[in-house]
C-alpha cells in the first residue's frame, strides 16, 4: 500500500530552534469555551443580587434614637468607640441594605454623623437604625 504520506511518515517530530513548545496549560486554553456574549454573566448575576426595603422607624424608636445622639453629643470630646447600624442605598436597584459600622465618634453637623474607622465616615441622621456605645449608652436608662 503506497499512500501520499509514506515518505514523512516515520521521520521524528520536528523541535523548533526558535520558537518553545507551547505548555500544555496554554494548548489547552485554545479548545477552551469563550463567552459569545460578554456582560451576561454579570447580568445575571445582578439580577440574582438581592436587596432590602428600608424599614420605616416608629415614632418611640426616633426618640430613643434621638435620645442616643444626644447623649453622644454631649459626650463627643471623649470619642467614645460605637457601632452604627444604618442602610445603605443600593444604585442599580429599588432597596439596598444595612450595614453595621464600628469606629470612634467625632461629631455630628448638618444632618451627618461622623464616625473615625478607618478613615471619617459620613452618615447620613435619616438613615441610622441603631448605635450602640458600651459605657455610655445603657439601653435599660433610656426612658
Amino acid at each position: 500500500m503506497s499512500g501520499k504520506y509514506d515518505n514523512i511518515i516515520n521521520l521524528p517530530h520536528h523541535n523548533s530552534d526558535y520558537h518553545p513548545r507551547m505548555s500544555m496549560v496554554n494548548r489547552a486554553a485554545q479548545f477552551a469555551p469563550f463567552a459569545a456574549l460578554t456582560g451576561y454573566g454579570d447580568a445575571i448575576d445582578e439580577t440574582a443580587r438581592t436587596t432590602v426595603k428600608k424599614i420605616k422607624p416608629e415614632k418611640e424608636e426616633i426618640e430613643k434614637l434621638n435620645r442616643k445622639l444626644s447623649l453622644l453629643n454631649k459626650n463627643a470630646s471623649e470619642h467614645p468607640e460605637i457601632e452604627v447600624t444604618f442602610f445603605v442605598s443600593d444604585k442599580y436597584k429599588d432597596g439596598g441594605r444595612y450595614e453595621t459600622l464600628s469606629g470612634s465618634f467625632k461629631k455630628i453637623e448638618e444632618n451627618f454623623l461622623f464616625l473615625v474607622s478607618d478613615d471619617i465616615t459620613a452618615i447620613p441622621l435619616e438613615d441610622i437604625s441603631d448605635i450602640s456605645a458600651k459605657g455610655l449608652i445603657d439601653e435599660s436608662e433610656l426612658p
